[in-house]
């Protein structure tokens, strides 16, 4: 046996094993999806003609406010009309689909102070909001919104003519702020613009009461400071927040008593791309376009877990047949085959439970039904390999010398075959969403660990039977036709 074909053998083994023990000890485990714990999944359909750059928005939008909710793996995709969710294991449905469904108000508050964020030291919960108050009379007596256990108001008491205590973009301030003063029905425009060398956002408002001269009168009181908007250490104005979804978007001094609707310019540190992400959540402040649910399918976690069942004792079910064919058929290749099977499935469980504990992939039932198939892809070429031998050795070769000849024509074939496999899922990964895409993942992972199992143990595990004299003296056992084994003996 060549030792390039022992190193092949042994490493491929100890690369099992180290993943199978690394992934015990990681504690990584799969992540299961909506069909497998139960959940709750919606289909948003627009209720008026958008451009894929709006549906683009509020895919971001609801997905924010999805990983808001702190749900594992959701789905959050664009189809045609509208928005497709899928939200695992979440514990309040109706909730859910209340948040990812309705088109937030963006809000313009004028900052009263900003605090550190939380640390585990910290008080988590605050007193009742007050009424509508000038901030000096809050802070003065002390007063402050109610907040939950990150120091911030919950989006149950997000109201827009109450005090809060929002987070902001990068989650290392907490700013109280005053009732709204604006919404984003106020904004006509906002755009990220490169001036004198600094990235800066450029907003335009409406005309009118309800527009730039709400902004104007907020901006009189912040410029000079008041109880109402107060300068805080280390500014020499107020600053006036922009809220979107229970997050301070930005938060920029006011620089002038009065402004013009359309040269308004916020600047604070922004790179490209914060720019343009603060522009895009300002002129789509809200959802950028009316969805409604159109399709909505709730799963039970009880019907969850007797799809994982249902799942697993197909695996095991089928396992167990396909083993009892083989090995029926090809004897102890058969057990070769079986321990080549294992070898490819221990990687293939590393691979799903990193992916799902590190990246949140989710594993579901449409993703198990791909690794199933892949069973019978992996058997399919130990038969074909197999098959070869049996034909070389009734053609009138030796057992042992066919094994060298058949496995280089076998595995041609093999990767051919999967080819096909892979061709499917590649298709089927581009050209769905949703489910499918799961399917077609994972039965393009199992294909490619076949691959690689069929020429790093299969193919070298064979090799090292053969070179056994039970190999040529006893042929049957092996699940090969007995002719040819005189000549490997008398060899």
């Amino acid at each position: 046996m060549p030792r390039r074909q022992l190193v092949f053998l042994i490493g491929i083994v100890l690369a099992a094993l180290a993943a199978t023990v690394m992934t015990a000890v990681w504690e990584n485990e799969p992540l299961l999806g909506l069909d497998l714990q139960g959940g709750v999944s919606v289909r948003l359909t627009a209720t008026e003609p958008a451009t894929e750059e709006m549906l683009d928005q509020a895919v971001g939008i609801i997905r924010n406010r999805v990983d808001a909710l702190g749900v594992a793996e959701p789905e959050v995709s664009r189809t045609a009309d509208g928005v497709m969710v899928s939200l695992p294991g979440v514990d309040d449905q109706q909730r859910a689909l209340d948040l990812v469904g309705t088109t937030a108000e963006l809000r313009f508050r004028p900052v009263c102070d900003v605090f550190p964020v939380m640390t585990a030291n910290q008080p988590g919960q605050g007193t009742a909001a007050p009424a509508p108050a000038s901030c000096s009379q809050v802070l003065g007596g002390g007063v402050l919104p109610p907040t939950g256990r990150a120091g911030v108001t919950p989006p149950e008491h997000d109201h827009a003519d109450q005090f809060v205590i929002l987070g902001g973009r990068g989650g290392t301030q907490r700013y109280l702020l005053g009732p709204s003063v604006l919404t984003g029905d106020a904004l006509s425009d906002a755009n990220a613009d490169l001036i004198d060398f600094q990235w800066q956002v450029a907003i335009t408002l409406k005309s009118g009461a309800d527009g730039i001269d709400a902004f104007n009168r907020i901006a009189a009181l912040c410029f000079v400071g008041t109880r109402e908007c107060p300068i805080m250490a280390g500014f020499s104005n107020g600053r006036v927040a922009i809220v979107l979804d229970g997050q301070v978007l930005t938060a920029p001094q006011i620089r002038a008593s009065q402004f013009e609707r359309d040269r308004i310019l916020i600047s604070g540190s922004f790179d490209k791309e914060e720019a343009h992400d603060v522009a895009l959540g300002l002129r789509y402040g809200a959802l950028p376009v009316e969805l409604v649910a159109e399709n909505t399918q709730v799963v039970s976690a009880t019907i969850g877990e007797d799809s994982l069942d249902a799942g697993v004792v197909a695996g095991i079910i089928g396992l167990f047949l396909v083993a009892l064919f083989i090995v029926g058929y090809y004897r102890l290749l058969g057990l070769v085959a079986l321990a080549s099977l294992a070898i490819s499935g221990s990687l293939l469980w590393a691979i799903i439970a990193h992916l799902g504990t590190q990246s949140g992939l989710a594993l579901t039932l449409a993703g198990v039904t791909g690794i199933i198939v892949a069973i019978g892809v992996s058997v399919d070429s130990n038969v074909i390999y197999f098959e070869h031998l049996k034909e070389d050795i009734r053609d009138g070769r030796t057992a042992r010398s066919s094994v060298d000849r058949a496995f280089p024509v076998a595995f041609s074939t093999i990767v051919k075959a999967d080819m096909a496999s892979l061709i499917g899922a590649g298709l089927l990964w581009w050209l769905t969403v949703g489910a499918v895409r799961g399917f077609a993942l994972y039965l393009g992972l199992a294909t490619i660990l076949d691959l690689v199992a069929t020429y790093f143990f299969m193919g070298p595990m064979v090799r090292l039977l053969a070179q056994t004299r039970w190999f040529a003296r006893h042929p049957g056992r092996f699940g090969l036709p007995a002719a040819g084994a005189v000549g490997a003996v008398v060899s």
